[in-house]
């Protein structure tokens, strides 16, 4: 199953006067960076998080942040005295600068300061247990994060019907490129005696033998079935990993410059005009390719 980076899930819940709501996304990233934003006071809830997470998810840029709040009498807001310090030292500052230039501002009410952000904050209990209250959230955080798998395996069975599409493509394009072959060496064949013959009709001494062993030396450098033999066989690679189970995404990522690194070899050589937009069109599928392997897990 193939699985995307990209992902959101939020959930709402809530019990035994607790209400709780989580919300959680992911953007592709070359490795694993959780980053958090989460209410003090709740023993062991980081830790636990982030062992659950590693569980399910080996690669992305994942945002998770917990807003807590108590039901009825205990959603009382309180006090925090480090905020109220800095607001209280922000208003003086705002106060002396604005006597400094002339300026008279209205006197700010005990009311003003309590309701700016952060000064008061609703009290979650959690002070008062935060094992517990890790206990009741675990139910929230299993519902939150079977909905994020979810929502990252429907992207991924998405992903997965583009990049099969894209190596169809890329297997077409490469028999194309074969059935050109004999043409080519026709031509090629006919060029090269051509030149061959103008070659010993303007050379004095030229020796025949010599000159067709080189021009011979020209047609195996020319040669591209190694090239194709080798995008049919990352086709068939890239086709088994997109039937595996777990994160595929580095593998494929791997495949993409050894395609792109075919698909110029094959440019570089080909010598035909029709060879030579198989070879183009090559290419630009494979970045195609390459822009949604970006975010396969």
């Amino acid at each position: 199953m193939v699985n995307s980076m990209t992902g959101f899930a939020a959930v709402k819940g809530g019990s035994d006067g607790l209400r709780w709501a989580w919300e959680l996304r992911s953007v592709n990233a070359r490795g694993l960076d959780i980053r958090m934003r989460l209410p003090e006071g709740v023993d062991g809830l980081e830790p636990y998080l982030r062992a659950e997470i590693a569980k399910r998810v080996a690669r992305g840029n994942l945002t998770l942040g917990l807003r807590l709040q108590r039901d009825g009498a205990g959603a009382a807001s309180r006090l925090e005295p480090g905020q109220l310090a800095a607001v209280l030292d922000a208003l003086a500052v705002v106060t002396r600068e604005a006597a400094r230039r002339g300026l008279t501002l209205a006197d700010a009410s005990a009311a003003d300061i309590l309701a700016l952000r952060g000064v008061m904050e609703p009290a979650t209990g959690a002070e008062e247990d935060g094992g517990a209250v890790l206990a009741g959230l675990k139910p929230g955080i299993a519902e939150l994060l079977e909905s994020f798998d979810a929502m990252r395996a429907d992207e991924g069975r998405a992903l997965a019907g583009v990049l099969a599409r894209q190596l169809a493509e890329i297997a077409r394009l490469a028999a194309a490129a074969r059935d050109l072959v004999g043409t080519r060496a026709a031509e090629m064949e006919e060029s090269f005696r051509a030149a061959l013959a103008r070659v010993t009709a303007q050379a004095d001494g030229a020796d025949p033998q010599r000159v067709a062993q080189e021009l011979a030396m020209l047609a195996v450098k020319a040669d591209i079935t190694e090239e194709l033999d080798r995008l049919d066989a990352h086709v068939a690679a890239a086709g088994a990993l997109l039937e595996n189970d777990g994160p595929i995404g580095r593998k494929l990522d791997f495949l993409m410059q050894e395609f792109n690194r075919e698909a110029n070899t094959l440019c570089s050589k080909s010598g035909h005009e029709g060879l030579t937009r198989i070879g183009l069109d090559l290419k630009a599928v494979i970045d195609q390719m390459r822009e949604q392997v970006q975010n396969v897990e």
